[in-house]
């Protein structure tokens, strides 16, 4: 992406700015949001992105906190083009302070957040996702409140948007707790994860389906190697950011790839977590999220390498 001198915020409020001087200037009403792709090293981030831009390069490794950004022709426009803010953090868990650049106040109200988790690496999945969503949590809340101080109207109204997917009357409702800008999970490498046995594979297709339920996100399995994995990809993305019209395929069935829109699923359709052989009696549990954290860590003990600076392995291990 980017090889400039200039900072990529810099150079992406440079943008920013030329493409609202264009929009200006043709009168159209077309629309401005960004995305912000986070996720496990090496899960294909920069490669869904590429994607989904339509580009034929080799992905680059990305260094820290890279920007780019795709345009679509307007809905009822001949000239008009929608812009999506394209962000991509680099270094798994280890830099989400940079997040503080791309989720702020400004931003905010048009907004996606998309996790892309490594399938293959089903023993760094859950400490990733949980990792991510927290910091991920700190930083929407921030610029939330940050805009309730001069909009709250706009504030409270994105927070009525997030249950409009639920609707007033789901069973769960109690026990959600949703993220109020949309949020995607998107496994990668399911043409590994196709050739796990099936227990293994039924334990983490249920544990993704609890989190992207209880926290109101998009589920997704994506492969590289399969070219329909890769459009229904782009297909949800492009529903987020430029307002296509969104898939209404649901697929929950652990031995296909899944495929389950925010609102979609329910704990009694995911069921209860499965639990290793021997492990009931050592299960103490205070709600439903660490049953099913204990649940999945007794299949796959989480490990930490190449995730947390030396310091925070430290205090993970005490």
């Amino acid at each position: 992406m980017s090889g400039s001198d200039k900072t990529v915020w810099s150079l992406a409020i440079e943008e920013k700015r030329r493409l609202e001087i264009e929009r200006e200037d043709d009168g159209s009403g077309a629309t401005e949001s960004s995305i912000i792709f986070v996720g496990s090293k090496n899960a294909g981030k920069t490669t869904i992105i590429l994607r989904f831009l339509e580009r034929e390069e080799p992905p680059k490794p990305t260094v820290a906190l890279e920007y780019t950004y795709g345009r679509k022709q307007a809905r009822g426009t001949n000239m008009a083009k929608s812009v999506a803010h394209i962000w991509e953090l680099g270094g798994g868990t280890l830099l989400t302070k940079l997040l503080d650049s791309p989720i702020n106040e400004s931003t905010i109200r048009t907004a996606t957040i998309a996790i892309v988790l490594d399938l293959s690496r089903p023993h760094e999945l859950f400490l990733t996702l949980e990792t991510l969503l927290k910091e991920l949590r700190i930083r929407v809340n921030k610029a939330l409140a940050d805009l309730s101080t001069r909009d709250a109207r706009t504030a409270e109204k994105m927070k009525k948007q997030a249950w409009k997917k639920y609707g007033e009357d789901h069973p769960d409702r109690d026990l959600l707790d949703l993220f109020p800008v949309p949020l995607i999970i998107l496994g990668t490498k399911y043409d590994i994860l196709q050739d796990f046995d099936s227990e293994k594979r039924k334990v983490i297709s249920k544990m993704l389906r609890f989190i992207a339920h209880t926290n109101g996100a998009f589920l997704q399995f994506y492969s590289i190697k399969s070219t329909g994995l890769v459009s229904r990809g782009n297909a949800l993305i492009s529903s987020l950011v430029f307002g296509s019209s969104p898939s209404r395929v649901v697929q929950v069935d652990s031995s296909k790839p899944l495929l389950v829109p925010a609102g979609s699923d329910s704990l009694g359709s995911i069921g209860a977590p499965l639990l290793p052989s021997g492990d009931i009696s050592r299960i103490s549990a205070r709600n439903p999220y660490e049953l099913w954290k204990q649940s999945y860590t007794g299949f796959f003990p989480q490990e930490v390498s190449g995730m947390y600076s030396p310091v925070e392995t430290i205090f993970l291990t005490l």
